[in-house]
């Protein structure tokens, strides 16, 4: 069975999803962060500017870029935000990137 591509603008969806997934992790603190998050199973973000040279409002800015390409997902549990990764995406990620780099 054939698997069927979904085309967009020109470029295939897959083309498309695996943009936004390197496009967020292009950037070292995202990197850092995805480590962090792979190593645990939730982790609010003081926990995360405790381990980075960074700011509070940076790594804000950071999770917002992971969370906005679905790779982490956040869990509000008032007043905090409980971050961690977004197992499916992820899963999803590595398999796209490993395609694009065969």
């Amino acid at each position: 069975m054939k698997k069927e591509i979904i085309v967009e603008n020109g470029y295939e969806q897959e083309d498309i999803q695996l943009a936004r997934y390197l496009k967020a992790l292009a950037h070292p603190a995202r990197i850092a962060i995805m480590k962090i998050l792979t190593h645990r199973d939730t982790c609010i973000c003081n926990d995360i500017v405790q381990e980075l040279p960074l700011a509070q409002s940076t790594v804000s800015q950071h999770l917002k870029e992971l969370k906005s390409a679905g790779l982490i997902q956040g869990n509000i549990t008032p007043p905090k935000v409980k971050y961690c990764i977004n197992q499916e995406n992820w899963q999803k990620a590595k398999k796209i990137i490993e395609k694009f780099l065969q």
